[in-house]
């Protein structure tokens, strides 16, 4: 097990430096003032053509706005785990470690997104009701593919029923990809916002589950 665990460190560490070099890489290659009100935004020409193809659709937009919190229900949920097991049990240290670290694993998610809300890399393709809003990278698309995982890999680990674990597995899938496409060609992020949130969720994912290797 720590030596899978190890693998799977080196691998999300490399999707985390991969994530790294494209956020340095947007800030200097093709870099044009074309964004809202001449903000810059790199990879100009490809990310200005994709979105007049894409357009923008706001309903879709706000379909998967709102899909949203369904990531959030979920680290609730596993957080309601957290807590009846420390009332039970009664000492932090015996919660069981993989809910540990699935919840230091949630606040490294959220601070992820704190960080770039506060240091806008580029923003929206278009105002957000009048607002402009840090695009990059695509916060729904990180939260989902950062959450929806561990409710896949939580679910394998303690249900035992492989039709339901399956069930599962291919409502998690495919909610997940409705959901970055659905923000893809919603108009409402860029092309590259879209492959930084990937990266970077990947990365943080495999390293998550690294530790859960290791340490469980």
């Amino acid at each position: 097990m720590k030596k899978e665990g190890k693998k799977k460190l080196i691998f999300g560490s490399i999707f985390v430096i991969i994530f790294a070099i494209w956020t340095a890489l947007i800030q200097i290659v093709d870099v044009q003032a074309v964004g809202q009100n001449g903000t810059d935004i790199g990879f100009a020409t490809f990310n200005c053509w994709f979105h007049k193809i894409t357009g923008v659709n706001m309903t879709l937009y706000t379909v998967t706005d709102w899909l949203g919190l369904v990531p959030l229900v979920v680290s609730l949920m596993f957080a309601g785990v957290g807590v009846v097991q420390l009332v039970k049990r009664k000492s932090l240290l015996k919660v069981d470690s993989d809910i540990l670290i699935l919840g230091i694993y949630y606040v490294v998610v959220v601070f992820c997104y704190l960080v770039f809300e506060m240091i806008p890399i580029n923003y929206r393709p278009i105002l957000i009701e009048g607002i402009m809003e840090a695009s990059y990278p695509s916060s729904t698309t990180l939260l989902v593919l950062c959450v929806m995982p561990t409710l896949m890999e939580q679910m394998n680990r303690r249900v035992k029923n492989g039709t339901v674990n399956k069930v599962i597995g291919i409502l998690v899938i495919s909610f997940s990809v409705f959901m970055v496409l659905g923000r893809l060609i919603s108009g409402v992020h860029w092309f590259t916002d879209i492959v930084g949130s990937v990266f970077l969720s990947v990365g943080l994912f495999f390293i998550y589950k690294a530790f859960v290797l290791i340490c469980y």
